[in-house]
């Protein structure tokens, strides 16, 4: 099995997880670990209080960070049921900013497989830094 396979299996399996009773939008992410076999998954999380709703990929920063602590992020991979699949939120894509460079890769899919193959800077290409850049980020 590849790692590409293998994310898009771990995310396909969080999306199932998916508590989404407002949308019907289940999305799952998988968050590959750098150096390390790990991929760590997230769901989005909805609330009827709306902005309480987290997203599959906050969900799998938070998760990566709570488990293993500061470590760097390699890829992130997003399935939705859609075709084109979702991209993340612009919420999102500010949260990976600050643990991601410009040239982080995430990977789109749908129950068909990776359909986009994108950057962060691609998506996000002039995000906020309140950090001064740092190696590794």
């Amino acid at each position: 099995m590849t790692d590409l396979t293998r994310a898009v299996a771990v995310a396909t399996d969080a999306r199932h997880h998916s508590y989404s009773p407002y949308s019907h939008f289940a999305v799952g992410a998988a968050l590959k670990l750098k150096d390390r076999e790990v991929y760590v998954p997230g769901c989005n999380v909805e609330n009827a209080s709306f902005g309480g709703t987290w997203c599959a990929e906050r969900s799998a920063v938070v998760a990566a960070i709570s488990q293993y602590g500061r470590v760097e992020f390699e890829s992130l991979t997003v399935v939705t049921d859609t075709d084109p699949p979702a991209y993340p939120c612009a919420f999102c894509r500010g949260v990976l900013v600050e643990f991601c460079g410009p040239d982080f890769p995430i990977y789109l899919a749908n129950p068909d497989g990776v359909k986009i193959t994108t950057r962060l800077g691609d998506i996000l290409p002039h995000p906020f830094k309140l950090l001064p850049e740092t190696s590794g980020s």
